[in-house]
């Protein structure tokens, strides 16, 4: 190399949560491509789903393409219809309020909490004593006059709702839960898996979750009628399937053998994943533990987290546009950084929704921001992230 040449090597970006293929993915792959199963039947989709109830102690499992799907299916599958409301979390991604609307339901959004940033249990109580009455042996909401059918607790970031309450309250008002675990493998609540507290959970397995298959999702119950109808919807209902006879509105939902290939492998490692995604964590706490203006995320008393994505906040009263600032340094210095989800009931197409006592989500979407957090991450990953915030937040 001549003296004029460089030498400089730009550093690599840290992504926010990169998969982490270190198994027997292409083994169970190639084992799909050589027997020709790469559709939706195939051993490795019955495989995936025998193997991820037992491991969060379900009974029954149903595979699906993406974990919105599940989400969708699940509602369905428990008697939502249109124009019913669901309870959902207003600190979320937007996937199981979209959900929510594919049932031609209206979503009503419910306040998270400032010590857990889940769903607030107290506030789901008031809004069942305040807001609704029983009548017909239904749960009607007084202001809209609309049937509440359902509630869909959103268990965020690897944490927990405080279920047991949630579901307590809704049992006593005759609604239904379906439980959006899509960030929540391997987490427990008061020593049992969440997903599995309410009438159905949903699991995803997008690149960025704790494992993936490429995508997909799964819906998991005790409830074998529910499985029973969730396996029907997303094989598009189909009643006769020689003389292609369909009973009811049916949607190609299922997972592919493929996929379900990778799921199963990822699976495999998925008590090493959180093992490392709590090193990381840990190290995440530590590192900021002296920094003025940083708080690592909550860690409740009885719950297991899987630490899918550490999160911290910023200083209080922080500007949100002080807090763009923040992540646009960190971006720029290669460090994949992001805010949460900007709150729902703020989104243009739900507007017109119903808000609960909306006061801590809002605080939370402009104080956080969301740390790379992947099981690939080296400890000089997590130093150099680590040294980069403390920078961005002192400059």
């Amino acid at each position: 190399m001549g003296i004029d040449e460089t030498t400089d090597v730009e550093e690599r970006i840290i992504p926010l949560s990169e998969p982490v293929i270190a198994g027997n993915e292409w083994q169970y792959v190639k084992e799909c491509l050589d027997a020709g199963w790469v559709s939706s039947a195939g051993a490795f989709v019955d495989r995936f789903e025998c193997e991820l109830v037992a491991f969060v102690g379900a009974s029954y499992g149903v595979a699906t393409v993406t974990g919105t799907a599940a989400l969708h299916v699940a509602l369905l599958s428990m008697g939502v219809r249109a124009d019913d409301e669901v309870l959902v979390s207003d600190l979320t991604f937007v996937a199981p309020v979209n959900a929510i609307r594919y049932c031609g339901a209206h979503p009503v959004f419910i306040d998270a909490t400032l010590d857990t940033w889940q769903m607030d249990a107290a506030k789901v109580e008031q809004f069942f004593s305040t807001e609704c009455e029983r009548h017909e042996g239904a749960c009607i909401n007084r202001r809209t006059g609309r049937r509440v059918s359902a509630i869909v607790p959103v268990h965020i970031l690897g944490l927990a709702c405080e279920i047991d309450r949630i579901v307590a309250v809704a049992r006593a008002n005759g609604v239904r839960v379906v439980e959006d675990a899509t960030e929540a493998l391997g987490v427990h609540y008061q020593g049992r898996h969440v997903g599995t507290f309410g009438d159905a959970g949903v699991f995803s397995f997008n690149g960025n979750k704790i494992i993936t298959s490429g995508g997909g999702g799964m819906v998991v119950s005790d409830d074998e009628a529910c499985a029973r109808q969730v396996r029907y919807l997303t094989t598009q209902a189909k009643d006769d399937p020689v003389e292609y006879d369909h009973h009811a509105v049916g949607f190609n939902y299922r997972l592919t053998n493929v996929q379900a290939a990778i799921g199963v492998a990822q699976l495999e490692q998925l008590d090493h994943f959180i093992e490392r995604k709590r090193t990381i964590s840990e190290a995440y706490r530590l590192g900021f533990s002296g920094v003025d203006g940083i708080t690592s995320m909550p860690r409740p008393a009885g719950i297991d987290s899987n630490y899918w994505l550490h999160t911290i906040l910023l200083k209080p009263g922080i500007a949100l546009e002080d807090r763009k600032v923040i992540v646009g340094r960190l971006r720029e210095d290669g460090i994949g950084a992001r805010p949460l989800w900007h709150t729902i009931h703020d989104l243009q197409p739900y507007w017109a929704c119903q808000s609960f006592r909306i006061e801590n989500s809002v605080t939370l979407y402009t104080r956080a921001v969301c740390l790379p957090s992947g099981a690939g991450l080296s400890d000089e990953d997590v130093e150099r992230t680590i040294d980069a915030l403390t920078r961005a937040v002192t400059a």
